[in-house]
C-alpha cells in the first residue's frame, strides 16, 4: 500500500538547514501495523508528516519518493493532496488538546471530514459522527456531541481524535504517539481500540512511538530510526529476539521493567542524539556506541539483510547472538540513618476540595473532592510511591505535602512538627518538589546560574561567591558541567532541564523531596539516566522522597513502599515488592495487568485490566469508589466504604473482597482488655 524510497526532508530556518529525514526506505502492506521507534529527533514524526504532506514551515521533500496505492504523493498539487489527506490517509496526533479546536464542539469537529470529502449534509454527518463516537467507546455519544474539548478527559479527547481520523474510513492511519500522555489503563484501551478498528476497516497503520512495550504488543513489523535514518527493520518478534543494530540493543536495555533489580543501575545510552543540522558522516550512532571503530566514524554503513531477507540492519559491528549490553553497575550503599521513633514525614487525614460555581439561581454549591482523607508515613531515608490514574489526586496530594496548596482538612508533619498552614521558613524549606514539566517550571528569563542560586538568596544563605560555588556543586551532583551556568532553559535538552529541576530542588538540602512524574516526558534513554541519578542521590544522602507517577515500572524501581490512589483515596498501601507480587485490590491488579511489556512472547497473554472511565470527583460513587468499575462489586460495596485492613506485614487494602486474605488484628492481652472481656462474659 505504501512504498517510500530514499526519502529526504529538509527544513530551512534562516541560514540554517536541518535534515530530520535522510534517505528513508520502508514498505507497508495492506492490513499491516508498522511500529516506528526511536528517540526524540530521530525523524519518526517527520516521516509521518511527510506522508501526510504536512511538513512545518520551511520544510520540503528534497529527495526520494512516496507512493501510496499507486499514486506518487510528492508530485501532487495542494488540491489533489487535500482530496487524499483525511480521506484516504489520516493521522492521530500526539497532543489531542492542542490538535482539537477549543472553540468548536466535538460533534462538529468529528463530522467535518465527512462534509468536506463526501459532501454529506450537516444532519447526516452529525448522525454518522455520533455513531463514530459510540464506536470508539465514548459513553452517551449523543450527549457529548455539543461538548467542547476542555470538558473531556485526556482519554476521551484521544478517542475523539481517533473518531475524526477514521470517520471517512481511510486506508492508511498514522498514529503519532497516540497514548504517550495517557494513563496505563487508558493507553491499553486506546491501543486495543485502534487494533480492533484496523481489523474491521481493513486499514494499514503506522504506529509512531518510543514505547517498546507498545510495539511488542501491537506491531507486526518494527522500524528503528536514529539520526533521520532507519537503522533496523524486521518482524517484531525477530527484532526483539535477534537484535542486530547496536542502537536497538541499547534502546531495549534502557527500559525499566516490573522485574528490574533495584540494586543495579539501569543501562543508559551516553551522550545525546545527533544534531540534524550536522553533516552526516559515517554511522550517526558511532559517537554513543561502545562498539564503534574508526570505520564506523568515517563510512556510512550499508544495509544488510538477514536470512530470508525480512530483517534488515545497517551496522558495521552488529550484535551477535551472544552479544549483550554492558554489565550494569551496582548502586552505592545507602547512607546510615539514626533510628527514630518519629517518622520523617506524616500525612494525616489530608483533604482537598475545590469549590465549583453553582448552576442556576438556586443551584446547589458543589466541590471537586480531589483528595479525600489520605494518611501515610514516610520514614527517614525511605522512598514512598503514589500511583494511580490521572485525576486520582496524586499531584494535589504532592502539592499539599510541600505546602504549595493549603489542605481543606488534615495536616502534614515533618519530624513530628506541623508544616501545613505555617508561614514560610526554615522548616518549610526542608520540603522541596521536582515538577513534571521542567520547561514550564523553570523561569525562561533566568539563566541556570540564577535559577540555582535563587533559593539560597531567598533563605539568606551564603555570600554571592559562595552561592555561585554551590550552584557549580549542584550541577556536578546531577552530572552537568559548569559550562551551562550561563545558558537559558530553552537552550537545554529535556534531560538537562529535568536535571536542573532536580538540582534546584536539592539546593537547600531538603529532608523530603516530592517528585511529580519526574520522567514522564523523557525518551527511554534519557529516562534511565535521570532514574539512575535520582536513585543514587537518594541513597547517598539518605533522602526521604515521595515519587508520584502513573508508570508502575518507574515507581517499582525507585521506591520502598507504595500507595495506590483511586478517586482521592488510598485503596492499597504496603511494601513495593509485596504490592506488586501479591496485589490485594482489584484496581491495583488491573493497573499491573495493563503495563505494556517489551516482550513479544508475552503479548498473547490475556489482559484483565481496569476498564471504563474514572468517575467524576464532583460526584464520587457511594461506598467503595471503585465499585462502578469493579467486577467483584456487590450491594455491600455500594452501601459501605471500606477502610484499610491488613493483608500482610506492612500491607493493607481498602476492599470488602480483597484478592489476598485479610489478617486479623493481634489479640490485646493487656490486663485492661482481660478485665473488659470478663465484664462482657458476666453481662
Amino acid at each position: 500500500m505504501l512504498t517510500i524510497r530514499d526519502l529526504t526532508v529538509e527544513i530551512r530556518r534562516g541560514d540554517r538547514t536541518v535534515r530530520p529525514v535522510a534517505g528513508v526506505d520502508l514498505d507497508l502492506r495492506r492490513g499491516e501495523t508498522l511500529g516506528i521507534v526511536g528517540e526524540t529527533g530521530s525523524g519518526k514524526s517527520m516521516t509521518g508528516l511527510a506522508v501526510m504532506g504536512m511538513l512545518p514551515g520551511g520544510g520540503a521533500i528534497t529527495g526520494g519518493s512516496i507512493e501510496f496505492d499507486g499514486t506518487e504523493l510528492t508530485t501532487l498539487d495542494a488540491a489533489a493532496y487535500r482530496a487524499i489527506r483525511g480521506n484516504d490517509i489520516s493521522m492521530v496526533f500526539q497532543d489531542s488538546m492542542t490538535s482539537l479546536n477549543p472553540t468548536r464542539s466535538i460533534g462538529d469537529q468529528v463530522a467535518e471530514p465527512l462534509r468536506l470529502h463526501r459532501g454529506t449534509t450537516r444532519r447526516a454527518a452529525r448522525a454518522r459522527a455520533a455513531e463514530m463516537l459510540a464506536l470508539v467507546g465514548i459513553p452517551r455519544p449523543s450527549e457529548r456531541m455539543d461538548d467542547f474539548p476542555h470538558q473531556l478527559s485526556g482519554g476521551m479527547r484521544q478517542r475523539v481524535m481517533i473518531a475524526m481520523a477514521l470517520i471517512c474510513e481511510p486506508r492508511l492511519l498514522i498514529a503519532d504517539e497516540p497514548t504517550t500522555a495517557l494513563d496505563v489503563t487508558i493507553q491499553a484501551e486506546i491501543l486495543e481500540l485502534l487494533g480492533d478498528l484496523k481489523s474491521r476497516l481493513g486499514m494499514a497503520m503506522i504506529l509512531v512511538t518510543h514505547d517498546m512495550g507498545v510495539v511488542a504488543r501491537h506491531a507486526d513489523r518494527v522500524g528503528v530510526m536514529y539520526g533521520g535514518r532507519l537503522v533496523e527493520t524486521g518482524d517484531t518478534a525477530d527484532i526483539f529476539r535477534h537484535t542486530r543494530h547496536r542502537y536497538t540493543e541499547a534502546l531495549l536495555s534502557s527500559i525499566p521493567s516490573l522485574g528490574q533489580d533495584k540494586d543495579l543501575e539501569l543501562f543508559s545510552i551516553p551522550g545525546s542524539p545527533p544534531d540534524p543540522a550536522d553533516p552526516q558522516i559515517g554511522c550517526r550512532f558511532a559517537a554513543r556506541c561502545a562498539a564503534a571503530t574508526e570505520r564506523c566514524r568515517t563510512e556510512t554503513p550499508v544495509s544488510v539483510a538477514g536470512p530470508g531477507g525480512g530483517h534488515v540492519f545497517s551496522c558495521w559491528n552488529p550484535v551477535t547472538e551472544a552479544g549483550a549490553a554492558s554489565a550494569p553497575r551496582r548502586f552505592p550503599a545507602s547512607a546510615p540513618e539514626a533510628p527514630s521513633s518519629v517518622p520523617r514525614l506524616q500525612v494525616i487525614g489530608l483533604r482537598k476540595e475545590h469549590p465549583v460555581a453553582a448552576r442556576g439561581l438556586f443551584g446547589r454549591r458543589r466541590s471537586v473532592k480531589a483528595v479525600a482523607g489520605v494518611s501515610f508515613e514516610v520514614r527517614a531515608g525511605e522512598a514512598f510511591g503514589l500511583v494511580g490514574e490521572s485525576g486520582c489526586g496524586k499531584s494535589s496530594l504532592g502539592r499539599m505535602i510541600v505546602a504549595l496548596d493549603r489542605p481543606t482538612a488534615g495536616e502534614v508533619r515533618l519530624d513530628g512538627e506541623r508544616v501545613s498552614g505555617v508561614r514560610l521558613g526554615a522548616r518549610r524549606a526542608k520540603l522541596q518538589m521536582m515538577f513534571q514539566d521542567s520547561h514550564a517550571s523553570l523561569d525562561p528569563k533566568m539563566r541556570v546560574d540564577d535559577i540555582l542560586r535563587e533559593p539560597l538568596v531567598i533563605q539568606g544563605i551564603g555570600t554571592a561567591a559562595e552561592r555561585t560555588e554551590r550552584a557549580k556543586a549542584l550541577l556536578a551532583s546531577v552530572g552537568l558541567g559548569a559550562s551551562i551556568l550561563e545558558r537559558y532553559p530553552h537552550e537545554l535538552s529535556g534531560g538537562q532541564r529535568q536535571r536542573i529541576g532536580l538540582a534546584r530542588a536539592l539546593a537547600l538540602d531538603p529532608e523530603v523531596l516530592v517528585a511529580d512524574e519526574p520522567v514522564s516526558a523523557l525518551d527511554v534513554s534519557i529516562r534511565s539516566q535521570v532514574l539512575n541519578l535520582m536513585r543514587t542521590i537518594q541513597l547517598e544522602r539518605g533522602l526521604s522522597s515521595v515519587v508520584i507517577s502513573h508508570d508502575l515500572a518507574v515507581v517499582r524501581y525507585l521506591v520502598d513502599r507504595v500507595g495506590v490512589m483511586y478517586l482521592g483515596a488510598l485503596v492499597e498501601v504496603g511494601e513495593t515488592e509485596a504490592v506488586y507480587a501479591r496485589p490485594a485490590h482489584p484496581y491495583t491488579a488491573g493497573l499491573l495487568a495493563a503495563v505494556p511489556v517489551a516482550d513479544p512472547d508475552l503479548t498473547d497473554a490475556p489482559v484483565d485490566r481496569v476498564r471504563g472511565e474514572l468517575p467524576s470527583p464532583l460526584d464520587p460513587p457511594s461506598g467503595c469508589r471503585f465499585r462502578t468499575r469493579c467486577p467483584l462489586a456487590t450491594e455491600l460495596c455500594a452501601a459501605v466504604e471500606p477502610g484499610l485492613e491488613a493483608v500482610g506485614a506492612d500491607h493493607a487494602v481498602a476492599c470488602h473482597y480483597p484478592l489476598q486474605p485479610k489478617i486479623a488484628p493481634p489479640a490485646d492481652t493487656s490486663p485492661a482488655a482481660a478485665g473488659a472481656a470478663s465484664e462482657e462474659v458476666v453481662s
